[in-house]
């Protein structure tokens, strides 16, 4: 009998099991990857998970392995470019990018070496109870099935989680999926002339959304998002429109001066949603509780967030201080709080569309002091509130007050993602894959 069993190992999962391990709990993390494993990710790690890395005693061996760290960003919005460093927060100065390969692999150890028991290559079958959640049923590759019993299950398995599904976990403010992501990797591009080493470059233009991050092995990640209606045209030349895109915001000849190193990752299933993340006997976190578009980047500080707050709850609840059930309430409010600012903004980032003109004049408002750069930047990684960035005084004193009106009823206003233009990247004939893509 455990005292929790984890479905899911990675950057949700693995953190909840290491801090429940370290306060003394019985845990069990179970994955169906063996580790080092790959997923669609984002790679970025804001600065407040990079914090935490440190927090945690973990980050020291992620950049060890050779993680580049990242302490300026280069936003090229077409009308305006900022170059901002972010502002320090909680000691570290950076955030980085490190390949899943890695970053999973790291956590994995963490959790096991603090008396986690970590069964990889573990399918779950079935989550069990009646009302109440009591445990799982699964087993290893080639292993018979096998129960395990705990007072509380937590689903860490992602936004098509079993344990969401078996208990029916509640969503809400939910939304369709606005924009594709695909990326890959890059070797030997050469620096953009002028900027710091490690800078992380975005760009977006009418229609597309790309950022381009240093990541391990001295490869550079490039993202690029679509208008989820677009996806369609996208697959059917996926190198082809990748490519094109990159023309389309200047970084195409640069990326030509290298080569490619590794084949085309993408999908177009990012809807959103929050999840009911507790019931009897059970609870969620990462992907499986809060799902929000890949565009800014904040899945996996989310997730270490996430685990931490569910990790102090449930000790908690399991440790007499207060009922489970009230520790869990306390969770559910305290993550839909810290992720709602963000949540909504990215709702937004998500349509890629045209800028309306008052988002414009924001930028090279930006653009025309440091501090100002900086502050932004810092609100896009979570080292300052994103309140406290788009606060009527910031906003104000931006744009002045007319465009501040202009600003908020722009945000009043639905966004039409899927109708944006964009640059116009041409079809090709070749078929690609959807989900997962590859080209060769």
């Amino acid at each position: 009998m455990y005292d929790v069993i984890i479905v899911g190992a990675r950057v949700a999962g693995a953190p909840a099991a290491m801090l429940l391990a370290r306060r003394g709990l019985k845990v069990l993390v179970v994955d169906r990857a063996t580790f080092p494993s790959d997923t669609l990710s984002t790679h970025q790690v804001q600065l407040p998970g990079v914090a935490r890395l440190a927090r945690w005693g973990v980050l020291d061996t992620v950049l060890q392995a050779g993680t580049p760290v990242t302490r300026d960003v280069r936003f090229d919005q077409g009308d305006a470019v900022i170059t901002g460093r972010y502002p320090g927060y909680q000691g570290v100065e950076a955030m980085c990018s490190p390949r899943r390969t890695l970053l999973d692999r790291v956590l994995v150890d963490a959790a096991r070496a603090a008396g986690a028991e970590v069964r990889e290559n573990f399918a779950v079958e079935e989550i069990l109870g009646d009302g109440q959640v009591t445990g799982i049923r699964g087993r290893e590759k080639g292993a018979p099935a096998v129960t395990e019993q705990a007072r509380l299950v937590i689903g860490a398995d992602g936004k098509h989680s079993l344990v969401a599904t078996a208990v029916g976990a509640r969503a809400y403010r939910t939304g369709p999926p606005r924009s594709i992501a695909f990326y890959t990797y890059w070797a030997d591009v050469p620096a953009r002339d002028g900027s710091p080493a490690g800078t992380g470059e975005v760009y977006g233009r009418p229609g597309c959304a790309l950022g381009a991050w240093p990541t391990n092995d001295g490869l550079l990640m490039t993202y690029l998002a679509w208008p989820a209606a677009r996806f369609d045209e996208f697959r059917r030349d996926v190198e082809g429109n990748f490519l094109r895109t990159l023309d389309a915001v200047g970084l195409g000849e640069r990326i030509r001066a290298g080569r490619r190193a590794e084949r085309f990752r993408g999908t177009p299933d990012l809807p959103s949603y929050l999840r009911q993340p507790y019931g009897p006997g059970w609870a969620l976190v990462g992907d499986a509780g809060l799902l929000l578009d890949p565009i800014t980047g904040q899945g996996i500080s989310h997730a270490f967030r996430d685990a931490e707050l569910l990790a102090d709850a449930v000790a908690d609840g399991l440790g007499g201080i207060r009922p489970l059930a009230e520790a869990l309430r306390r969770y559910h409010r305290a993550r839909d709080r810290a992720s709602r600012p963000m949540y909504d903004f990215t709702a937004r980032l998500a349509a890629v569309g045209p800028p309306a003109p008052a988002e414009i004049a924001l930028f090279q408002a930006l653009a025309r002091r440091q501090e100002d750069a900086d502050m932004f930047v810092g609100a896009l990684a979570g080292s300052i509130p994103l309140r406290q960035f788009m606060s009527p005084r910031t906003m104000v004193r931006l744009v002045g007050v007319g465009g501040f009106a202009r600003l908020m009823l722009g945000q009043a206003r639905p966004h039409r993602g899927g109708a944006a233009a964009g640059p116009q990247l041409t079809d090709a004939s070749s078929a690609r894959s959807a989900e997962d893509a590859t080209a060769t």
